[in-house]
Order: C-alpha cells, then sequence, then structure tokens
C-alpha cells in the first residue's frame, strides 16, 4: 500500500480492527478497560520448533552488522525509568545497569533498556529466556517485550503451557497480530527471534502513508508474515499514528528477571 492516501490507509485501519474484533467499533472510548482490547480465541496451535546445539551461542553476529550485546557489557545501552516506553525521548536515567552473568544480562525491575543507536529499516537479531522456576500466569509469567523504533512491541512472555489473551502472546505485535503459531520452548531454555522490520513512512504534514511491516521468526517459525502494524503498541485502546523517524531497540523490564544475550543488527 505504498503512497496510499492517508483517507483509504485509516479506512482500511479501522476495517481491520473492525473484523479483528467487531465489538470493538460499539465501545465507547472513555469506557475502555485493558480487558475490552483483549482477545482469546481462536489460540494459536502449539508447535515443537528445531533444537539448539549446547555447544554454541546462538547465530552471532555477521560482519555488517551493529552488535548491540555480545555478552561482555551493556555499554551500548541506557537506562529508561519503568515499563512504557511513552516517553523514552524524553527519559535519560544514564548508563544501564542490568546485570551481566555468564554473558547474559538481566532485566532489572524498575529499568528498561534502550539502545544507544537508532534504525530505520533493519533486521534483528536476540537471544532470550524467560525464568526457569515458573511464578505466576498469563501476563504476570516471564513478561517483557522488544519495542522496535521505541514504539511497536514484540510481545516477550513464557506461553509455555500458560494461556493469555492471544493478541499479547509471544510472537504477537502487543495488541495488534496474533502469531501465527505457539513454538515457545520451556521456561529457562534459551529461544531467539530473528526480525525484519520496515519503518513507516510519513508525508511532510506528518501523514503516514504506509504502514511498517515486520516479519518474525520465534525459534526459527514464521509467526509474523510482512505483518502491517497500524500504530503504537497500547495497553488500553487502540493504535496511535505518530509520525518520526529512526528509533531505537528498547528492551522492557516488566518485573521478571528475563535474560537476553547475542543482539545485533543490520541496518537496511
Amino acid at each position: 500500500m505504498k503512497n496510499v492516501p492517508l483517507s483509504i490507509a485509516a479506512c482500511v485501519s479501522m476495517l481491520g480492527l473492525a473484523l479483528i474484533n467487531p465489538a470493538a467499533a460499539q465501545v465507547e472510548p472513555n469506557k475502555q478497560t485493558p480487558q475490552s482490547s483483549e482477545i482469546w480465541e481462536p489460540v494459536p496451535p502449539v508447535i515443537t520448533p528445531g533444537s539448539i546445539s549446547a555447544s554454541t551461542s546462538g547465530i552471532t553476529a555477521p560482519s555488517d552488522a551493529v552488535v548491540l550485546f555480545d555478552g561482555k557489557n551493556t555499554d551500548e545501552w541506557v537506562a529508561i525509568k519503568g515499563y512504557s516506553p511513552a516517553n523514552w525521548e524524553n527519559t535519560n536515567e544514564g548508563p544501564l545497569k542490568w546485570p551481566v552473568q555468564d554473558g547474559v544480562m538481566y532485566s532489572t525491575k524498575g529499568f528498561s533498556a534502550r539502545s544507544k543507536k537508532e534504525f530505520d529499516d533493519f533486521q534483528l537479531h536476540l537471544e532470550f529466556k524467560t525464568p526457569e522456576k515458573v511464578e505466576g500466569n498469563s501476563q504476570g509469567r516471564g513478561n517483557s517485550g522488544v519495542f522496535l523504533q521505541g514504539r511497536y512491541e514484540l510481545q516477550v512472555l513464557d506461553n509455555y503451557n500458560n494461556p493469555t489473551y492471544v493478541n499479547g502472546m509471544v510472537g504477537s505485535i502487543y495488541k495488534q497480530a496474533i502469531p501465527l503459531v505457539n513454538p515457545s520452548r520451556k521456561p529457562g531454555e534459551w529461544q531467539t527471534y530473528d526480525v525484519i522490520y520496515q519503518a513507516p513512512k510519513f508525508n511532510k504534514a506528518g501523514l503516514m502513508t504506509d504502514f511498517a511491516y515486520v516479519t518474525v521468526l520465534l525459534n526459527g517459525v514464521l509467526v509474523q508474515n510482512h505483518t502491517p502494524i497500524r500504530g503504537t503498541t497500547e495497553y488500553i485502546g487502540y493504535p496511535k499514528v505518530q509520525a518520526h523517524g529512526a528509533g531505537p531497540i528498547l528492551l522492557q523490564d516488566h518485573g521478571n528477571p528475563v535474560g537476553f544475550r547475542n543482539i545485533w543488527v543490520r541496518p537496511l
């Protein structure tokens, strides 16, 4: 939908949301709750992903990649307060102080991570693991997130035998796009995200002329296939369109000690 006038793009966006949740159009904005945009069925089928060799640390960065974390330190990151990225442009709490142990950095309660570098179109690779000790359920179990350009959340969650609303499960574009399947590994096992991201387009007036698009593989399995992102990924309510340029990678701290390693980006 390149160079589509805003009026058409807006209509397509509204139609898409209506098809996902026809009742949503009847909800009064001032009466919305977190539950009003939750979808629980149909549940994506569970499949078994391929295995990772115990003798490797995952796919290493290619020569043209920007390495954001190589297991040594958090020098490529700064801290932002809280788990919401809404004010990341105006928030910088200084160097990120997530602990690094055995080549892994762990999210620390109270601060999320923002990459110093910013990107437009890119390929992203990262590996994560949720806590081996299972605590909580639904959204309270191994919760984190990867925010593309600081605005659009690719959900991180422990969804191994853990039902939740399906547009908020691992592999989802939060509250927008349900994953095609659920290839989750067990808690405490390493999982991989490989992401191909195309930034949205805006005209000089700040109006969106083309959506962002994302393709995502979770543990080597396709879960999002050139999926349009219609705006910000809101906890309450529906996507908001905000004109912007390049943006960072954000890793969310949501109160669960999620581990991350081997993070790299290839600008496209």
